[in-house]
């Protein structure tokens, strides 16, 4: 289990750092705080498909809307970046009645997740990612519920990134 989160999480890192490490080091990334609603939606977007449907059904290139929870790992948020990892909803997460003190990671359902994860990434206008930790920048958490608006990326073992520039949170537990 612990190896699926670190190859999640890399796999997470690996994309949103791209190909051409010194072409994105001169390009810095963009800033902003909470209080800016520049990637958040006012109103829940139509026609969400759980993640495990975008993974099934996306293109690379193809715009999309899905729906997830932010989770999958331990640490789903990346450090710097917003980025971060979200599940299908209708996989179910640990409960912490069961004692589970991260019932985000999915440690009771890790088979279920690898066919039902995405990763997203918040890029501003001109395609760059955004510097601030997601949580921060569009006050979510662990198993807060979004629905995210964006671009497709596939990358050679089928793995989903969306690069968002409109996020709905609909639930922030």
């Amino acid at each position: 289990m612990k190896r699926f989160e670190h190859l999640v999480m890399a796999g997470a890192i690996a994309l949103i750092s791209g190909c051409g490490g010194a072409e994105v080091a001169d390009q810095a990334p963009s800033t902003s705080s909470a209080a800016d609603s520049a990637y958040l939606a006012s109103s829940e977007p139509a026609n969400a498909m759980p993640v495990g449907e975008a993974r099934a059904k996306a293109s690379d290139g193809e715009e999309l809307t899905l729906v997830g929870l932010i989770g999958g790992s331990t640490e789903p948020f990346v450090d710097g970046l917003a980025a971060f990892t979200v599940v299908d909803p209708e996989i179910p997460h640990c409960s912490t009645e069961e004692g589970c003190p991260t019932p985000w990671d999915y440690c009771c359902t890790q088979d279920q997740v690898k066919d039902n994860i995405a990763t997203v990434k918040v890029v501003d206008e001109s395609g760059s990612p955004v510097s601030q930790t997601a949580s921060d920048l569009l006050d979510v958490h662990e198993l807060s519920t979004v629905v995210v608006q964006g671009v497709a990326r596939r990358d050679d073992q089928g793995n989903l990134t969306v690069e968002a520039n409109d996020i709905f949170v609909r639930s922030s537990k």
